[in-house]
């Protein structure tokens, strides 16, 4: 069904502003406060209603339309940055070479915590992603870009430490002592190697 031969659809201000934006991107950013359970945010078509207990789209804008969710993510985390931390969905670009599909993102949540040596606590997250694509074509699903997060029961902790003058000094002899053991060991070797080719030579000039 075309919801352009639809009377009340033609009259309908939503459908010209989508074809005002016809083949533009988006730039997206901000941040979303979420409760510390499994969860997922998506980036998908149409307008967003509450059938019952379900979440669904209005997608009869788009009826005949290929919607590319072709996207660049930028940056993606999960709290506040720390020193060494990475994150593996910083500067994802993937291109659909299908007509239309659903990028999935199912991303595993550590929580973490980040001490300074300075007693600076940073309580943040780190994540690990893996991806899934599935085409779309005609198969009634909702083209576009889902993140599914979900939270490990295992938390993680960083703690920075300095050594102490004592300890670099304890270090300082142990790498001189270990530099003197090998130098005495490779200068016995030497010595009696010596020894014993003189000794072969000797003997040899006496028979």
């Amino acid at each position: 069904m075309n919801s352009e031969h639809i009377a009340q659809c033609k009259n309908d201000d939503y459908l010209g502003k989508i074809k005002e934006q016809e083949g533009e991107a988006c730039n997206v950013y901000g941040y979303l406060e979420v409760n510390k359970v499994a969860g997922n945010f998506h980036f998908a078509p149409g307008k967003s209603f509450q059938q019952g207990h379900m979440h669904v789209h209005d997608l009869m804008p788009f009826d005949n339309v290929a919607f590319n969710v072709s996207h660049t993510i930028n940056k993606l985390s999960f709290g506040a940055d720390f020193p060494g931390v990475v994150n593996p969905m910083d500067g994802i670009d993937r291109y659909m070479e299908a007509d239309t599909g659903m990028y999935q993102y199912f991303i595993k949540v550590v929580p973490t915590t980040y001490q300074t040596s300075r007693g600076n606590v940073i309580e943040t997250n780190q994540f690990s992603v893996t991806e899934h694509f599935k085409s779309a074509d005609g198969q009634g699903k909702l083209p576009g870009v889902f993140f599914f997060y979900d939270l490990s029961p295992i938390k993680v902790t960083f703690r920075e430490e300095r050594s102490s003058f004592l300890k670099f000094i304890t270090s300082l002899c142990a790498i001189i002592g270990g530099v003197f053991t090998v130098s005495g060991i490779f200068d016995s070797f030497v010595y009696h190697g010596q020894k014993a080719i003189k000794k072969k030579l000797e003997l040899g000039k006496q028979t």
